[in-house]
């Protein structure tokens, strides 16, 4: 399945990261999320990564969001939506899908680099009341983030570590 993410959504060129770092490859994450069949596969290798005690998955604007539905329909958890900025109207809630308070949320990401999303996120959610304690991604980019989020008490899981996919280079690149 590595070869299939990294053929799915490995670009080369100039990037500028969320991070503000430039990159001169970028894991297209919409590539393997818009895809429907690697998406289910994506989703069938992360159900055994679900912690114990997961009472609901917590995707992340925009790119866990896909993840976590998916997830939800696949473990039977329910699923809420953390934006970056609440609304400025409707319910101006921070997170979608109802109340997380009292509940253990398990974070849900695509790619991660930093982590600083996935620590606001995290501080954001406990704020509402709910336990965070692990996260979940399909790509750790290997730029500090499970340590960040490890020093907010949070342990980061990834399917692949970038330094996994790019292992694969051009042999997984599709003519």
């Amino acid at each position: 399945m590595a070869a299939r993410v990294f053929a799915a959504s490995h670009l080369s060129g100039t990037f500028v990261l969320r991070s503000g770092r430039t990159a001169d490859h970028y894991f297209d994450k919409y590539r393997f999320e818009s895809d429907p069949v690697l998406l289910a596969d994506i989703v069938e290798a992360l159900v055994p990564l679900v912690p114990a005690g997961t009472e609901g998955l917590a995707g992340l604007e925009l790119g866990g969001v896909p993840l976590a539905t998916m997830l939800s329909s696949v473990t039977g958890l329910p699923a809420f939506f953390v934006r970056k900025q609440p609304k400025k109207y409707g319910t101006e809630r921070i997170c979608e899908g109802g109340d997380v308070a009292g509940r253990t949320l398990l974070i849900i990401e695509d790619v991660v680099t930093t982590g600083g999303q996935m620590v606001l996120s995290a501080q954001d959610l406990r704020s509402e009341g709910a336990m965070v304690e692990h996260a979940l991604c399909v790509i750790d980019r290997g730029g500090g983030g499970a340590e960040v989020a490890g020093a907010e008490g949070i342990t980061l899981q990834a399917l692949f570590t970038m330094g996994e996919l790019e292992a694969l280079g051009p042999a997984a690149t599709p003519p």
